[in-house]
């Protein structure tokens, strides 16, 4: 009995060294690692269905009035903003979907190899972060001079002629916002990652 324990621990201890790392192997354990895996591929899962709900809302938000005898029509593509937030939600959408591939691929790599790997993901989390906190800005900013209008610059509200527009570029908006909050928690994820795996325990 004794020996087929010792036989376990020492495969484990194997298993861990392979990694080349200097860390003992209870201070890696796989349910915790097996836990981070999971929440990055819920995580890039949900980017990948929130930009693609945003991207559609946005796209068919077009809506006609008649106003004084003539017909307005308000799009998406009238706004530079708002184009700019589509872009930014197919650009995440996309590489949620190439990364997700490389996480799954991430998890078979070893030694120095699986630190380089891992500081990739953190970067291209942090980059995509930072990409969707420029398009979600840009939409808040029009998108609220739209809804309640500048006063001091003359510029009135539109929402009030074309509420179902409006309505939708809110969802949308909303929908980037929750891919934000998810790219937040995979850089910390990431981060973390990349920590644990490149400090060794004294």
């Amino acid at each position: 009995m004794e020996s087929e324990t010792g036989k376990e621990k020492s495969s484990f201890t194997v298993q861990v060294n392979s990694l080349g790392l200097p860390v003992a192997a209870s201070d890696v354990p796989q349910a915790r690692k097996r836990s981070m895996f999971l929440a990055q591929v819920c995580l890039k899962i949900s980017a990948i269905v929130f930009t693609l709900a945003a991207i559609c809302v946005t796209v068919t938000s077009g809506q006609s009035v008649l106003l004084f005898g003539i017909q307005f029509e308000a799009r998406y593509s009238y706004s530079s903003a708002l184009k700019f937030l589509v872009g930014v939600d197919a650009v995440l959408c996309s590489s949620s979907a190439l990364s997700l591939i490389f996480v799954c691929i991430l998890r078979r790599s070893s030694g120095s190899q699986l630190i380089k790997n891992y500081f990739f993901v953190f970067l291209h989390d942090m980059v995509m972060m930072a990409l969707m906190v420029s398009g979600c800005a840009a939409a808040t900013a029009i998108g609220y001079v739209g809804r309640h209008g500048e006063e001091q610059m003359t510029w009135h509200s539109l929402c009030g002629y074309v509420g179902k527009f409006c309505n939708k570029i809110m969802v949308a908006v909303a929908l980037s916002y929750l891919t934000l909050f998810a790219y937040l928690a995979l850089t910390l994820i990431s981060a973390h990652g990349l920590v644990f795996r490149s400090t060794p325990t004294k």
